[in-house]
Formats: structure tokens, sequence, C-alpha cells
């Protein structure tokens, strides 16, 4: 039994990831929505419960009275520098050089999304669309396999063809559509 060229594994593990990619792309896309929503839900919840919220509500205050004290100070100088020289010299980068070592109600938040988006996505794979994807995946992951680790094309083909037929409904074997004459 003559063996396979690396051109024939390369055309069999194609054509699976064009019969398959666009599926697990849809299937990924109905994932994310609920991914999102779910996330959203746990995010609030998570900071509340490992008491997270109260922290970032005190850091929202005190940045909402830092912005306030700032807007004040810009005011003031900008009053205040009543000549052009002084007004030349006034400067209105308040920042610090530590700047990068500030913590800020972002990314608290992001934090906390970061962690709630990690206990969505195990919620979802119990829904009915995390078990779709998760089997659609397996199925191209499986085709894959079968073709690394198969020896002739014809047995290749018959195989292929059983699995997408068994697992999708679809057949391995592809028929363009005819084009419509007008």
């Amino acid at each position: 039994m003559p063996k396979m060229t690396k051109y024939q594994l390369e055309h069999f593990g194609d054509k699976v990831k064009r019969r398959l990619n666009p599926l697990i792309d849809e299937q990924e896309l109905l994932v994310k929505q609920f991914t999102t929503e779910a996330t959203d839900k746990a995010s609030k919840k998570l900071a509340i419960k490992i008491g997270a919220q109260k922290i970032i509500d005190a850091l929202k205050l005190a940045e909402d009275n830092l912005a306030k004290a700032q807007s004040t100070a810009r005011s003031f100088f900008e009053k205040k520098a009543t000549t052009k020289e002084m007004k030349e010299d006034l400067t209105y980068n308040m920042s610090r050089s530590d700047e990068d070592e500030d913590i800020t109600v972002e990314e608290c938040e992001k934090q906390i999304r970061t962690w709630a988006k990690s206990l969505a996505e195990r919620e979802i794979e119990k829904r009915p669309e995390g078990k779709q994807l998760a089997k659609l995946k397996e199925i191209k992951r499986s085709a894959l396999d079968t073709i690394m680790e198969s020896e002739a094309p014809a047995d290749l083909i018959e195989t292929l063809n059983k699995h997408m037929t068994k697992f999708l409904g679809i057949s391995w074997h592809e028929q363009p559509k005819a084009i419509e004459h007008k």
C-alpha cells in the first residue's frame, strides 16, 4: 500500500479545516455572546463576594476627589497666572513620576472581570452552546488525527466521509452548487 505524500496530508488537513472551521467560528460567536453576559453578571457578584467592591468604591471616591482637587488646582493656577511670563511658565502636568505604580478603579475592575470571565467560561461549557462548541472542536481534532494516522488515501476518504456524516450530517465529498443561468 503506498504511503501518502506530504501534499496529500496537507490537502486532507486543509479540507477538514475548511469544513469545520466555519462551524466552529459560528459556534464560538454564539458562545462569546453568552460569555460576555455571564462575565458581566459574574464580575459584579464576584467583586461583592470577595470584598473587592468596597475597595473599588473607596478607590473610585478617592479618584473622583483627586480629579476634583486637580481641576480646582488647575483653575486656581490659571486664574493666578496674570502676566504673559507667568502663563508661559504654567505647567499642567500634576502626575507623579511613579505613576505606573498607581492602582486605579479601572485596573481593579479589569482584574475582577478577568477572574469572572474564567468562571463564566466554565459555566458556558455546561450550556448547550458550549457543549456544541466542544463537540465541534473534538470532531475536528479527531478528523485531523485520523489524517495523520492514515496510510492510504482511499481508506482515509472513506473514514472521513463516515466521520463527517455520522457527527455532522454532511458528506466529505463536497458537491459545488450549480450556477443559475438567466
